[in-house]
């Protein structure tokens, strides 16, 4: 495999809940959710960051029906 900078530098991007949450509220403004709603989700993140792991995460994405 040959050296690929893009992908090297998004392999060293620290994982950021914060960022994560940003792009969440920045999608739920765009769809027009009303700022309790996006309280409410943002809360709930705040759960899930808590009690699911990266992997678990990534399955529940992969093989949502969304």
């Amino acid at each position: 495999m040959k050296y690929d900078p893009v992908l090297a530098a998004m392999l060293v991007e620290p994982w950021s809940n914060n960022a994560c949450r940003g792009y969440v509220i920045y999608a739920m403004e765009n769809c027009g959710f009303s700022p309790e709603d996006i309280r409410r989700v943002v809360g709930e993140l705040h759960y899930v960051f808590d009690f699911k792991t990266l992997d678990e995460a990534q399955h529940h994405y992969e093989n949502g029906p969304y």
